[in-house]
Formats: C-alpha cells, sequence, structure tokens
C-alpha cells in the first residue's frame, strides 16, 4: 500500500496463539467477568474479563478467586501468622493494607487470577 515496505514482514510468522501467550494450562483455566470494582486498585475494573488458573498455588500477595459464603470473590490473599486473609483494592486506595479485608476462614481459594482483559 503506497509503494512502503512493511517493516513487520520481517518479524511474521503466522497468526497469534492467545492460547500459547496467556494460558499455561488450558484444561485447569477459565475465563470470568468482573462484576464490582472492589479491585480497581489492582487495575481489575467492573465489566473486565480475568483469567483463571485453577493449578496453581496461592502465595502470599496473589490476586485470587475465592469462594466465601457461596460467593466468588476477587480479592488480594494475604498470608500471616494468624492465618490469610482476603483484601480489596479500591481504585483511590491502591495499597492491599489500605482496602477492607475478611478472613479466609470457611472460604478456598478457587483459583489464581493471572491476566485482567480490558477494554482501552
Amino acid at each position: 500500500m503506497f509503494g512502503l515496505d512493511n517493516p513487520a514482514r520481517d518479524y511474521f510468522n503466522g497468526g497469534i496463539d492467545l492460547n500459547k501467550h496467556l494460558i499455561r494450562d488450558r484444561t485447569c483455566t477459565f475465563v470470568m467477568r468482573v462484576s464490582g470494582d472492589s479491585m480497581a486498585g489492582a487495575g481489575i475494573s467492573d465489566g473486565d474479563e480475568i483469567i483463571v488458573d485453577r493449578s496453581l498455588t496461592p502465595k502470599d500477595g496473589s490476586v485470587v478467586v475465592a469462594v466465601v459464603d457461596g460467593e466468588l470473590l476477587i480479592r488480594r490473599l494475604l498470608m500471616r501468622d494468624a492465618g490469610a486473609s482476603l483484601m480489596t483494592e479500591p481504585a483511590n486506595q491502591p495499597s492491599p493494607a489500605a482496602g477492607g479485608g475478611q478472613s479466609l476462614e470457611g472460604g478456598t481459594v478457587w483459583g489464581i487470577v493471572t491476566r485482567c482483559l480490558h477494554h482501552v
């Protein structure tokens, strides 16, 4: 087009495989749509889609999908000597310690959030 060479042509080796770039284990990975802004400080907003891997082991600081009282929640997992807790990250308070927290007692970690996809 317009007689110009396309510089990207030298780097193109076929189509883009998003599974290869975004998903580690296809059998344990799910895409979920977010409802609410409790994790906006972590860059996860209402309407975003998250990629959740159920095969990963949760660590301190992981963003997780947890089941608490039969409800799925997206929270930051904080592991301390006293036990594990789930923290929100409101948009105006990006520090995990500043958000509201709740004990994980009685709940379970369903999966680890590995990516957040949102429209630009």
